[in-house]
C-alpha cells in the first residue's frame, strides 16, 4: 500500500548512508523524492542504486548551511511538484574532540551543519506547507543529545534539535504540520563499518537487542511520522536504538 502516494518528499544528506535509507523508503512507499547532498558523486550513485530497485529520485547539489541554496532547491521542489509534503532534516557531521582540544571553528562548523542547517530548512519550507495545511518534519537527532565525553559539540547539536522541533511543533501545530525528531543509536552505516572488527563487536554488545541497526530501521521510523494517519503525534523524540538508551550511558 503507497501511504504516501502523491506526497513531495526531501530528504537532506540523502545521498548515502542513513539518508539514503530514508529516501528508498519514502519512495517504496509512494512519495516522489528529492534528496539533497553536496557530493555529486554519491548523488549520481544514490539515483542509480534505486533506480535499480524500480524506483525513482530525484537529487540536488544542495548546501543545507546556505539560506540562498536551500531557498533555490525549495522553490525548485515546489516548481515540480506543487508543494513540500515532507522534510526529513538528516544532514550532519560529526564532531569528536575533547572540549581542552576543540576549538572554536571546530564548535561553530558542527553546530551550523547539524542544528542551524535544520532550521535554515524548516524555515523554508514552512510557507509551502501552511499553504497546504498539511506538513510533515522529521529531524534527526542522536542518542549522543544526552551527553558523551569527547562529543561537546555533537551532543550539544543534536540536544538543540530536540529544543528546535518541540519549538516547531507548537508553532506549527495549527497549520497541520507536525515535527518530531528521531534519535538513533548505533546504526550500520559506511561510518561505522570504517571502525576495527573488534570495536564493533564490542560496541553490538551494548546493544540490548544484541545487533547493529539499520538504515531501514530508521526509515520505518521516518516512514510512520511521515504518514498523514500520524496527525497527532507531534514535538515528539523517538529513540531507534535497540534499547540502548535504557541501559547504556554512552553514545
Amino acid at each position: 500500500m503507497k501511504s504516501l502516494a502523491g506526497r513531495a518528499a526531501i530528504v537532506t544528506g540523502g545521498a548515502k548512508g542513513i539518508g539514503l535509507g530514508i529516501a528508498e523508503g519514502l519512495a517504496s512507499a509512494g512519495s516522489a523524492v528529492t534528496v539533497w547532498d553536496t557530493d555529486e558523486e554519491a548523488l549520481r550513485a544514490a539515483v542509480s542504486s534505486l533506480a535499480a530497485k524500480g524506483l525513482e529520485l530525484a537529487a540536488a547539489k544542495v548546501d543545507v548551511t546556505s539560506v540562498e541554496s536551500v531557498d533555490a532547491a525549495t522553490a525548485a521542489c515546489i516548481e515540480t511538484h506543487g508543494k513540500v509534503d515532507i522534510l526529513v532534516n538528516n544532514a550532519g557531521i560529526g564532531g569528536d574532540k575533547l572540549v581542552t582540544k576543540m576549538d572554536l571553528e571546530f564548535w561553530e562548523r558542527v553546530i551550523h551543519v547539524n542544528l542551524t542547517s535544520q532550521f535554515i530548512c524548516a524555515k523554508s519550507v514552512a510557507t509551502s506547507m501552511m499553504r497546504e495545511k498539511f506538513g510533515r518534519i522529521v529531524n534527526l537527532s542522536s542518542r549522543a543529545w544526552l551527553g558523551n565525553r569527547g562529543q561537546a559539540s555533537y551532543s550539544a547539536s543534536k540536544g538543540g534539535v530536540v529544543s528546535l522541533t518541540r519549538t516547531l511543533a507548537l508553532e506549527f501545530a495549527r497549520y497541520g504540520i507536525t515535527v518530531n525528531a528521531i534519535a538513533p543509536g548505533l546504526i550500520d552505516t559506511p561510518l561505522f563499518r570504517a571502525l576495527a572488527p573488534n570495536v564493533q563487536t564490542d560496541l553490538a554488545r551494548t546493544v540490548p537487542m544484541e545487533r547493529i541497526g539499520s538504515p531501514a530501521d530508521i526509515a520505518h521510523a521516518v516512514r510512520m511520522l511521515a504518514d498523514p494517519a500520524a496527525s497527532y503525534i507531534t514535538g515528539q523524540l523517538l529513540y531507534v536504538c535497540g534499547g540502548r538508551s535504557l541501559s547504556s550511558a554512552s553514545v
